[in-house]
C-alpha cells in the first residue's frame, strides 16, 4: 500500500467499522481500514432482529457491506492486526504487527469485545449456536422450547424473568450455591422456574446444536438452548494506551456522539454498549462517522 497517511483510521472492519467507512467514504474522506478478520460472532449461523438482514448469515451481510464500501474510492483497507497506537502532535500513529506504519488525523475504535468463555467442556462450540446471549438476536429461534439460563443472583433473577418471555420451560442453573434471597426463589417457584444448583461438567451437542447439560454428580438436563453471558474484555487494548476510558462495564466510555475521552478518538459498535447487535453495531458506526465528519470540518473550515 503506497498510501500511508489518512484522515481517518478505522481499526476493526466488522460491520460498525465498515459504517463508519461508508460515513466517511460518502464525505470523501481519505479512510483507512485495519482489520484482522476475526468478528466475535464468526461462529454464529443467522443473525435476526436487523431489517432486510433478518436470518441471513453474518459473514454475508460483512461480506456485502464490504463489497459496497470498496464503491468509495476514498476508503482502502489493510488486512492485519493493530498492535501499537501513539499520539502525534497532528494525529495519531498505528503501526501493524507486520510493521506497516499509518497516521490519521481521527481514529475510530471499531473493535469489538472478546467473550471470556466458561471452562466447560462443549461451551465454545455451542457459543453463538445454541449457546446464545440475546433474546431479541435469537430468542424467536428456540421461543417455546427447553431453556436453561447460566447465571447466579440478581443477574440469574433478572435473566430468568426476561426468557420467561420467549418460554415457559426455564431452568436457572447458577453452577453451585445460589445467591438468590428467599424472595427471589419464591418469586421463580411461583413462576415454575426451577433452580438447579449442581455443578456444571460438560454439554453435550451435536455440531454446536446442545441436547443435554451434564452435571457433575452424573445429572443430566436435556434443554435446546442455553442462555449466558460470559464475562468479556475489550478485544484490542490500543484505545486503553492512548488513555480512552473504560466504565464499570468493562465498555469503552464515549458520549452521545461516540466520543472518548481522548480528542479525537471515537469508538462505536460491540466496544462500547452492552446492545451487541449488528443493528447497534451498524448504527452507531454509521453516527460516529458524520460525527467525526463534522469535526473535521469544523477544524478546516
Amino acid at each position: 500500500m503506497e498510501q500511508s497517511n489518512f484522515d481517518v483510521i478505522i481499526i476493526g472492519g466488522s460491520y460498525s467499522g465498515l459504517s463508519a467507512a461508508m460515513s466517511l467514504g460518502r464525505a470523501l474522506r481519505q479512510v483507512l481500514v485495519i482489520d484482522s478478520g476475526l468478528p466475535c460472532n464468526r461462529q454464529t449461523p443467522h443473525s435476526h432482529n436487523f431489517i432486510t438482514q433478518d436470518g441471513e448469515k453474518p459473514a454475508v451481510i460483512s461480506a456485502k457491506a464490504k463489497l459496497q464500501v470498496q464503491v468509495y474510492k476514498t476508503v482502502q483497507f489493510y488486512t492485519g492486526l493493530a498492535v501499537k497506537a501513539i499520539k502525534k502532535d497532528k494525529g495519531f500513529e498505528i503501526t501493524t504487527e507486520n510493521g506497516a506504519v499509518f497516521t490519521s488525523r481521527k481514529i475510530v475504535f471499531a473493535t469489538g469485545v472478546k467473550d471470556l468463555l466458561p471452562d466447560v467442556d462443549g461451551f465454545a462450540e455451542c457459543w453463538g449456536i445454541s449457546v446464545i446471549h440475546c433474546p431479541y438476536c435469537h430468542g424467536y429461534e428456540v421461543k417455546n422450547e427447553k431453556t436453561a439460563i447460566l447465571a447466579n443472583g440478581e443477574i440469574g433473577f433478572e435473566y430468568a424473568k426476561l426468557i420467561s418471555n420467549w418460554t415457559k420451560d426455564v431452568r436457572l442453573c447458577t453452577n453451585g450455591k445460589s445467591g438468590l434471597t428467599p424472595e427471589q426463589l419464591q418469586i421463580l417457584k411461583n413462576h415454575n422456574i426451577s433452580v438447579v444448583e449442581d455443578e456444571i461438567d460438560s454439554f453435550e451437542h451435536n455440531q454446536g446444536y446442545i441436547s443435554n447439560i451434564v452435571f457433575k454428580n452424573g445429572k443430566k438436563v436435556d434443554v435446546k438452548a442455553v442462555y449466558a453471558r460470559p464475562p468479556f474484555e475489550q478485544h484490542c487494548t490500543l484505545s486503553q494506551d492512548l488513555g480512552c476510558e473504560i466504565n464499570e462495564q468493562g465498555l469503552l466510555k464515549v458520549d452521545m456522539m461516540q466520543k472518548t475521552n481522548v480528542p479525537g478518538i471515537y469508538a462505536s459498535g460491540d466496544c462500547t454498549t452492552q446492545m451487541r447487535s449488528v443493528a447497534m453495531a451498524v448504527s452507531t458506526g454509521s453516527f460516529a462517522g458524520a460525527v467525526l465528519n463534522k469535526e473535521l470540518i469544523d477544524e478546516d473550515f
